[in-house]
């Protein structure tokens, strides 16, 4: 009755485990004749269970748990428990399970991954990272042969060779960056012998909110005929030497930044007088901007790192590098120009599919984290799915203390590390998070000043990061590591050392520490649960200061407040709801954010559908040929009669393929200049996306017959050169080289504004 209630008012909630609770006495009563069986009976009672479809029906169910379970214990030395069998279940019927860090998700997954390959579905595991992928792919083989399916897994290094043949497995494990690497480049194949990605099945997302939330809307580019970008060192040694809140000033919530009048003066000044308003060179202004965005807008250490020569983005929700990653083009080579290293290589965009994109191809979806709830709406909103919420396997016992609050950071940092020494001197092993690559080494250098040896995990050694989270439980240990979020390794008390175990527990177990509250509650929560996993006593505490970009940004209009002790400590509880009130709009805005890329993508995505399945018919069924023999049968007859059938047809193909590919890049340009520019009609109070959408759609019409056109075109010109049609001659171009990247949007700027920041910069000059 509840759950009809829920779906009637539209409300998420959690999936109602009643029925698969219920199976759980019958997958217990099978425990004991499976354990009779042999390997190769095991293997082929699992076979058994491919002799239907999908779903799976209750008596079939409690069978494939029974079978895995048996499976496990046998290849992994792991008996599920029952919390992970209904983990299991949750995801064949197509659900995010929420299971608590340190609950066994990846078993869960695993015999989940298992159940749908055995009804001949293909399955991609979705991971945050290569490391996880390969990781993930290697532990569960044992268990994935002796269920007699199939695994393997791709990475950056992979061949294309080796990505076919992993393709081919049942189970494929991969990062979605690689994966949707591979489609884009699948996109621009021009025979079927290139394609790699099979029509996709299922996908089983890992670190589910982390996927479908956080990076949803983050672009992943297919880029062609790649340069290197011309940097702007000028202009930022011009940027660097003006003078902050003089003659530039960045706004309250730091997403913008604008010159002074005094800044225009010194600006015009040092460009030997140019108005830079009425400058006959268009792109003056834009470059300052980029130049002053990436001076006083983007930090190192905290949106970026310098490593190799290159600047590297590091990812804000899980504290890594973004390896891949790049802003767009000007941006990033404004950075680059900054920090005086080699400008990177850029190139025209061919074609760009989001995360959120990218998951959707699939037509069963499910996935698994830690905190799902959280996001519950945006999961059935943008991918219709629901959250069955698993209870864990022991009760949890960690202690989670109320927030302490400071007046300001540096009184905030003063009480954290007094009570890390307090702490410490018990030998308690402290997990700190930090939000940034700044926080953590700060602290850890005033950590060593105090006597109090620490290891630092972030952005600059994240590679040593399986090692460091392994042994953050052991005794007396101090970590500091950016971002929790997504890391995959479990922290058992004692670390390695697991005789060890006892002493650690004593001391109350593995104690967190938060410097300061992140802007979603989810990753708060991922941080608390490092500790207290599988029934292991814990605790965590968060250190806030109202003086945190958090507040300041989301709630600024607040003041006042009274400060109970002399070390700066408020315990106004007023205050701390506005603690809770910051970070729901900080949430609020994330989501609004989500929608709005999700409006701008739905026109382009039809868009894209309808060249992709026209392509589609191109390259596989002689589509090509077929029009060409109707537009140009002149011709058609002619080349047919001097070289064949099957070089005509290949001809047909390229040329045809040629056209589509290259007017899909021009509407990709146009479509992202559109945008770029549409917000600025917010000024005559017109809807955006509206405006984008009316422009956008009869942009795209006639899209297809103008290919077509061209196509025959070129065609009728094309010459026989040595007994093959010369489509290169013809005009036929492909790109010498094609190299793939993430896009992280614009870091601040909203739709509004962007308004508000070209209002400024446009009206920033008085007195003319």
């Amino acid at each position: 009755m509840a759950e009809s209630v829920r779906r009637i008012l539209g409300k998420p909630g959690s999936v109602s485990l009643q029925p698969y609770t219920k199976l759980l006495k019958s997958i217990e009563e099978r425990e004991e004749a499976l354990r009779e069986l042999g390997d190769a009976e095991l293997t082929a009672a699992a076979a058994e269970l491919g002799n239907a479809e999908l779903p799976y029906d209750p008596a079939d169910l409690a069978e494939l748990c029974a079978v895995g379970r048996e499976a496990a214990r046998r290849a992994l030395d792991e008996r599920p428990f029952d919390a992970q069998l209904l983990g299991v279940m949750a995801l064949l019927d197509g659900n995010v399970a929420e299971m608590a860090t340190g609950e066994g998700k990846t078993l869960a997954g695993a015999l989940a991954a298992a159940g749908f390959a055995l009804r001949g579905q293909r399955v991609h595991v979705l991971s945050v990272n290569d490391y996880l992928a390969r990781r993930d792919a290697e532990w569960m083989r044992p268990l994935y042969e002796l269920l007699g399916v199939a695994v393997s897994w791709i990475g950056q290094e992979s061949t294309t060779e080796e990505r076919r043949a992993a393709y081919a497995a049942d189970i494929t494990y991969a990062s979605v960056s690689e994966l949707g690497f591979d489609v884009l480049r699948d996109r621009i194949a021009t025979d079927v012998s290139e394609l790699v990605v099979p029509e996709p099945n299922v996908a089983l997302i890992d670190e589910a909110d982390s996927v479908l939330v956080d990076e949803a809307r983050v672009p992943l580019v297919l880029a062609g005929a790649a340069e290197a970008a011309e940097s702007d060192a000028a202009m930022a040694e011009l940027v660097r030497r003006l003078r902050p809140r003089t003659d530039y000033v960045v706004d309250d919530d730091g997403r913008n930044a604008h010159l002074t009048d005094a800044g225009i003066d010194a600006v015009e000044k040092a460009l030997d007088g140019v108005d830079l308003y009425s400058a006959e060179d268009t792109t003056l202004l834009p470059r300052v901007n980029l130049a002053l965005h990436a001076h006083a807008l983007l930090q190192r250490d905290v949106h970026y790192v310098v490593r190799d020569g290159q600047v590297r983005l590091i990812n804000e929700s899980r504290g890594r590098i973004a390896l891949l990653q790049r802003w767009p083009d000007g941006l990033q080579a404004a950075v680059e120009a900054k920090e005086h290293v080699a400008a990177s290589e850029t190139g025209e965009i061919l074609d760009s599919i989001t995360v959120q994109a990218l998951v959707l191809r699939y037509p069963t979806r499910c996935g698994m984290t830690g905190t799902a709830m959280a996001v519950a709406e945006q999961l059935r909103e943008f991918y219709e799915l629901e959250v069955a919420v698993i209870p864990p396997n022991k009760p949890n016992i960690r202690v989670d203390d109320e927030d302490r609050l400071y007046a300001t950071p540096e009184e905030k940092e003063d009480a954290l590390l007094d009570e890390v020494a307090e702490v410490h001197a018990g030998g308690r092993p402290i997990l700190i998070g930090t939000q940034d690559v700044a926080e953590s080494e700060r602290l850890a250098k005033r950590l060593g000043n105090a006597g109090l040896e620490c290891v630092v995990l972030n952005a600059k050694n994240d590679a040593d990061e399986a090692d460091v989270i392994a042994e953050a439980g052991t005794y007396g240990r101090i970590t500091v590591s950016t971002q929790m979020a997504g890391r995959g390794t479990d922290i058992r008390l004692g670390g390695s050392d697991m005789a060890d175990r006892d002493r650690v527990v004593e001391t109350g177990g593995l104690y967190v520490i938060g410097y300061g509250r992140y802007p979603s509650s989810r990753l708060d929560d991922q941080l608390r649960g490092r500790a207290g996993r599988q029934g292991d006593p814990g605790g965590s505490v968060f250190y806030v200061s109202v003086e945190d970009d958090l507040i300041a940004n989301n709630a600024p209009e607040t003041r006042g407040y009274d400060v109970s002790s002399a070390d700066g400590a408020i315990t106004d509880p007023t205050w701390r709801r506005t603690v809770d009130h910051a970070q729901r709009v900080a949430e609020g805005q994330l989501l609004e954010l989500h929608r709005n890329t999700w409006r701008y993508n739905q026109l382009v995505d039809v868009q894209r559908g309808v060249v992709m399945e026209h392509r589609r018919a191109v390259l596989s069924d002689d589509q090509g040929k077929r029009q060409l023999a109707v537009d140009c049968p002149a011709t058609y007859e002619e080349l047919i009669e001097e070289v064949g059938e099957e070089e005509v047809a290949r001809a047909a193909r390229l040329i045809t393929l040629y056209h589509l590919d290259r007017g899909w890049t021009d509407h990709n340009a146009f479509l992202a200049d559109l945008r770029e520019g549409i917000h600025l009609r917010f000024l005559g109070r017109r809807n955006p996306l509206d405006e984008f959408n009316r422009d956008a759609v009869p942009a795209f019409k006639g899209f297809l017959d103008e290919a077509r056109a061209r196509a025959a075109e070129m065609f009728t010109e094309a010459k026989v050169v040595d007994g093959r049609v010369d489509v290169d001659a013809a005009g036929v171009r492909r790109p010498s080289t094609t190299w793939t990247y993430m896009v992280q949007e614009h870091p601040f700027s909203t739709d509004f504004e962007s308004v508000v920041g070209k209002l400024k910069n446009i009206g920033g000059r008085t007195g003319d």
